[in-house]
């Protein structure tokens, strides 16, 4: 069934971007098929400048799918590295990565993956930086210029929007990766010991807000550019309970903000609750690898989102389970790795609700609507042994000759690299090897590559599907005539005419 060997001994023989093609699409009961994917060898690097500098795994080792975008009107593809290799505790200068992609407009098969660009994140002249706010600015207070960014959109008039875990924040910067402003993050949301925040310390520390390592996940925009959507991975570390003590570990209920662009201030959030662990046991053979109840809101959680319409969203939720760097046998069974289809229409704003204490809801709130879309652990089952960890980009891309659209899901790899108990830093080798970073694998092992994976989903599945607003003419000035009135959005005057469709 499938035209390739066992993905270990293909990398073993070849570094070069290598095309898994499916035989006969693996289709699912929600009519979305599995066509085929890439593997991108984790030796790759990036165009980031080195200055005369060497590389390396902080300075330009190519990482993908943190997050993933699809930009239909320039044909090109944008993609997140989060903070680079090593946690947060090793400096990197964090950026987006940009790149053109074939599909297939038949088929929907992937193709001829090409690095575009390499674009920094700064701040007046100055990099942004993936290590946490203690080691980059002396103080767990102070976020300064400390960003892991994990969630991107791009604005209407070309600008990027992007989502950070350490917050959790929500920036803007323009196309060549320049800050321009910071939205507001909602008071609930920041993670703090009593009043004062703390953007480094975890469960136990912290007494409200985010939990560590938990925070905006994913972002999207409403497809006329006039509302952000980020969401956490999981529930705000005191948004559960354990035995009468406040534990967002315990809890499903996970917040998702809804900001307007033109002022950068929070107007609502929605709860959006993860598959149960009950249901997920469900799915693994026996009980001895079952999760425990301390893994609902931290081992389960949210990877992305992108908007179909103003209400209607999908959700990528996974496990931390399958290959990756702590595992790359993937010794335990795959419980959750599953795309779902959210509605926002009847859900309850809770901004100004606690859950304070709780793993349900009160019963005047009602969480967003969902329903399953796509169980990628099932489609991948037949034609894959191995499935990765970490699937963390979703995007809806082109649309094919039959009206149906590709839709991309890509895998982060973080960087092939993991650390031991006192911050010290090795490549991990796709037999299970660590080595010294940038010392090289041994012989007949690679890094852990990163994936994208090609599905073709009817256009039955995408109903209601509205495209992001297209970009507009810009114009110098904001000025009126007969026939034309212009509209301020993002920076930019976009011409309309009075009468009729935008031209």
């Amino acid at each position: 069934m499938v035209q390739s060997r066992h993905w270990l001994s293909a990398l073993s023989c070849s570094l070069a971007i290598s095309v898994v093609s499916i035989a006969a699409n693996t289709t699912s009961a929600y009519a979305v098929s599995l066509v085929n994917n890439l593997t991108i060898p984790g030796n790759s690097t990036d165009l980031s400048p080195l200055n005369g500098g060497m590389g390396g795994a902080n300075v330009n080792r190519l990482a993908l799918f943190s997050d993933l975008y699809y930009d239909r009107y320039q044909n090109v593809y944008y993609s997140l590295p989060d903070r680079g290799p090593g946690g947060g505790v090793i400096s990197y200068n964090t950026r987006i990565q940009k790149f053109s992609l074939d599909v297939d407009p038949n088929t929907g098969a992937i193709s001829n993956f090409k690095l575009l660009d390499t674009i920094l994140f700064t701040k007046n002249g100055k990099n942004f930086n993936g290590l946490n706010p203690s080691l980059l600015n002396s103080d767990a207070g102070v976020l300064g210029l400390s960003f892991d960014p994990e969630g991107f959109a791009v604005a209407p008039n070309g600008n990027f929007y992007v989502s950070d875990e350490y917050g959790p924040s929500v920036y803007e910067f323009s196309s060549d990766g320049s800050f321009i402003r910071a939205f507001k993050t909602p008071e609930n949301i920041i993670p703090k010991v009593g009043s004062s925040s703390n953007y480094v310390d975890g469960q136990g520390t912290i007494t409200s807000g985010r939990q560590d390592n938990r925070g905006f996940e994913g972002l999207t925009l409403s497809p006329d550019g006039t509302k952000l959507y980020a969401i956490l991975q999981d529930a705000l570390v005191n948004e559960g309970s354990n035995e009468g003590s406040a534990d967002g570990r315990y809890s499903r209920n996970v917040r998702l903000v809804e900001f307007n662009t033109a002022t950068g201030e929070s107007v609502a959030q929605y709860i959006y609750q993860l598959e149960t662990i009950a249901d997920i046991n469900e799915r693994i053979p026996g009980t001895k690898d079952d999760f425990k109840k301390n893994a609902q809101g931290r081992n389960i959680g949210v990877s992305a989102i992108t908007a179909l319409n103003d209400k209607e969203f999908l959700v990528l939720e996974r496990d931390n389970r399958g290959l990756g760097v702590e595992d790359t046998a993937s010794s335990k069974p795959v419980g959750s790795k599953r795309v779902y289809k959210i509605n926002l229409t009847d859900a309850t704003d809770v901004s100004s609700i606690s859950l304070a204490g709780s793993n349900m809801l009160p019963v005047s709130v009602n969480a967003v609507n969902k329903s399953l879309f796509l169980d990628i652990a099932d489609a991948l089952a037949d034609a894959f042994k191995v499935i990765p960890e970490k699937f963390e980009g979703l995007a809806i891309g082109p649309q094919l000759a039959d009206g149906s659209y590709a839709l991309l899901l890509g895998t982060d790899n973080d960087f092939s690299v993991t650390q031991n108990g006192d911050d010290v830093q090795f490549d991990v080798c796709t037999g299970g090897t660590q080595v010294p970073i940038d010392q090289g694998c041994p012989a007949g092992e690679t890094l852990i590559p990163s994936f994208l994976y090609s599905f073709k989903a009817s256009s039955a599945e995408l109903t209601g599907f509205v495209p992001p607003v297209k970009p507009l003419e810009k114009v110098p000035e904001p000025v009126s005539n007969a026939g034309l009135v212009l509209l301020g959005l993002g920076g930019f005057w976009l011409k309309r005419r009075q009468h009729g469709s935008a031209k």
